[in-house]
C-alpha cells in the first residue's frame, strides 16, 4: 500500500461505511474515530504524516461523511448504536488490536468500544474529547436544556450546533489568529449537514448525548482501573470544551501525557506536525512497554 490514501468502503450490518486507510497492511494499527460535524476527512494531516509507521484506518460514523445515512426507523441515531457499528467495522478490516485515537464525539465511541472489548486497545490517545461533567463549556446549556425539553429548545440547537457560524466557530474558538483556519473546513462540513435528513439525524444524536454524560463517572472508573497508556492532545482555543479537561484525565491516569497545544476543537486544522510527532514518540513507548510486558507511564 505504500503512504498513499486509499477510499475505500466496506458493509457492516447491511451498511456501507466508508473509510480512509494508509500505511503498511501489516503495520500497528492506528484507528482513528473522528468528532462532529467532521468525518474521516480531519484526519488526513496524520495520514499523510504517519503512513511510514502505522496502518491508519479512520471510518466515518454512519449519518456523516461519505457513509450511508441510513432512515432512524432502522438504525437509531445513538452512540451505543455507532459505537456497536465501529465495533464491527474494526472486526470487517481486520483491525485485531489498535491504539485508538478519539476526537469529540470519538471519545463516547472509543470510550463504549474499548470497554466493551478491553483486549484489543493498546494505548490511548485523546483530542479534545471529554470524559468529565467539568470540561463541558458554556455552549453546553443550550444542549442541556434541550436534554430536559427536546422541543422547546430544538430551534435553539440547531442553531448552537448547526449553523454555519457554529461549525466554523468551532474550528478557530478563541484563537487570535484565525486566519491559520482553511474556511473549506467548515464550509465542508455544512455541506454535508444540508443534505437532506441529515440535520434531523443529528439533532438525534445530539439528544442522545445525554447518555455520554451520564456514563461519564462508569469512564472514569474504567481509566482509573485499568491505567491504559494515555495520550493527551488538547487545543487550548477550544471553546466547546474546557482547558481543565486534560488535568481531569491526568487525575485518573496519572502516567497520562499531557500536552497543551496551540490550536482549537480541531487542533490539526494548525499543529498536525506536532500531533504527528507526540504520536509517534507515545507509540514507541506504548510498543516497548508492551514487549517488555509492562504498561507506558510516563508524567508529562
Amino acid at each position: 500500500m505504500g503512504s498513499h490514501t486509499r477510499y475505500r468502503s466496506v458493509v457492516v450490518d447491511g451498511l456501507s461505511v466508508f473509510y480512509r486507510e494508509a500505511g503498511a497492511p501489516d503495520a500497528p494499527v492506528l484507528l482513528l474515530l473522528h468528532g462532529f460535524p467532521s468525518s474521516s476527512r480531519m484526519f488526513e494531516p496524520l495520514l499523510d504524516r504517519l503512513a511510514d509507521q502505522f496502518r491508519l484506518i479512520a471510518p466515518d460514523y454512519p449519518g456523516f461523511g461519505h457513509s450511508d445515512t441510513p432512515a432512524p426507523e432502522s438504525f437509531p441515531y445513538t452512540f451505543d448504536r455507532i459505537a456497536d457499528t465501529m465495533a464491527g467495522f474494526a472486526a470487517a478490516v481486520g483491525a485485531e488490536d489498535y491504539l485508538l485515537y478519539v476526537q469529540d464525539y470519538g471519545g463516547p465511541v472509543g470510550f463504549r468500544m474499548a470497554r466493551a472489548d478491553p483486549g484489543r486497545l493498546r494505548g490511548l490517545v485523546v483530542q479534545n474529547a471529554v470524559a468529565h461533567d467539568t470540561g463541558l463549556g458554556p455552549l453546553w446549556a443550550t444542549r442541556r436544556a434541550y436534554w430536559q425539553d427536546r422541543a422547546g429548545h430544538e430551534t435553539a440547537v440547531r442553531e448552537n450546533i448547526l449553523s454555519l457560524a457554529a461549525i466554523r466557530a468551532r474550528h478557530v474558538g478563541d484563537d487570535p489568529d484565525p486566519e491559520r483556519y482553511d474556511p473549506d473546513l467548515w464550509f465542508d462540513e455544512h455541506a454535508f449537514l444540508s443534505r437532506p435528513g441529515v440535520i434531523e439525524r443529528q439533532l438525534d444524536l445530539m439528544y442522545d448525548y445525554r447518555t455520554n454524560v451520564a456514563s461519564y463517572p462508569v469512564w472514569q472508573d474504567w481509566l482509573r482501573r485499568t491505567q491504559p497508556p494515555l495520550l493527551v492532545v488538547w487545543g487550548r482555543h477550544d471553546t466547546s470544551f474546557e482547558s481543565t479537561e486534560p488535568a481531569a484525565y491526568r487525575s485518573d491516569v496519572p502516567g497520562a501525557e499531557v500536552h497543551l497545544l496551540d490550536g482549537g476543537h480541531f487542533v490539526l486544522d494548525t499543529r498536525a506536525d506536532e500531533v504527528a510527532d507526540l504520536v509517534r514518540s507515545f507509540a514507541g513507548r506504548v510498543h516497548e512497554a508492551g514487549r517488555r510486558g509492562h504498561n507506558v507511564s510516563r508524567e508529562s
